[in-house]
């Protein structure tokens, strides 16, 4: 049989830069793509962290901005007690999400050749969603129970027991929504510009891109949100 999580793996559009690693296939000019976002975002925390002085100024009110943010998303998901351990979790995921939809939407990675395929957006590849929603569901299982140990479990036959299929089949398609969500929104963005610079190269594709640009920063802030949530949820305390 053909296992079904290696058929969504394959869910693509074009071809791919495949790398040979021992047996296994990997989407080479993802790794490249996603290589590039972690290097801006780790310049860029070295950039404002790198000379940090008790009154902020220049790029560390920046960073200290961004930070702020997320603690204040992560504390109002999660709650006072939780919220602090989470930070970085839920920092990377945004961050990454965000840095990598915005060089889909600013960067022309279609100019630069490679041997087969063609580069784009990370998130512009379901291997790569499925993996950041498949982190995040082991991060809220994580959650539950390191804080109620076994007894997390108990919510799937709360407040009916006839109701356990309908619990679990939800735990099974949050990864799914939040992976397919974010991946069609960012394919669908990349592939609209695609086709209007293809057909009228100059002012008609400018307010799209400049929409994509908004929609992006908006998915990374809904992906981080549904994920400070079901964090939030599993550890709440259920009377």
């Amino acid at each position: 049989m053909i296992n079904p999580l290696l058929e969504i793996s394959e869910v693509s559009v074009g071809q791919h830069f495949y790398w040979q690693l021992g047996e296994y296939q990997a989407h080479g000019q993802v790794l490249l793509t996603s290589w590039f976002v972690l290097s801006v975002i780790a310049f860029l925390a070295f950039l404002g962290n790198r000379d940090l002085k008790p009154t902020p100024d220049g790029f560390q009110n920046f960073t200290e901005l961004v930070t702020e943010f997320i603690r204040d998303l992560a504390k109002t998901q999660i709650g006072e007690e939780e919220y602090l351990k989470w930070v970085p979790f839920l920092g990377t995921i945004f961050l990454f999400i965000f840095v990598s939809n915005w060089s889909g939407a600013l960067l022309p990675w279609h100019l630069i050749e490679i041997p087969n395929g063609e580069l784009a957006a990370p998130t512009n590849d379901i291997n790569t969603t499925v993996a950041l929603a498949l982190l995040t569901s082991i991060s809220y299982f994580y959650a539950g129970i390191r804080k109620k140990g076994l007894g997390y479990f108990n919510r799937y036959v709360q407040p009916a027991i006839f109701l356990l299929p309908i619990n679990v089949l939800e735990d099974f398609s949050k990864p799914l929504s939040l992976s397919f969500r974010l991946f069609g929104n960012i394919l669908a963005d990349e592939l609209v510009v695609g086709v209007l610079v293809g057909l009228v190269p100059l002012i008609i594709p400018i307010p799209v891109m400049l929409l994509g640009v908004f929609t992006s920063a908006i998915q990374a802030l809904v992906f981080a949100t549904l994920a400070g949530a079901y964090i939030g949820e599993a550890v709440e305390d259920h009377h």
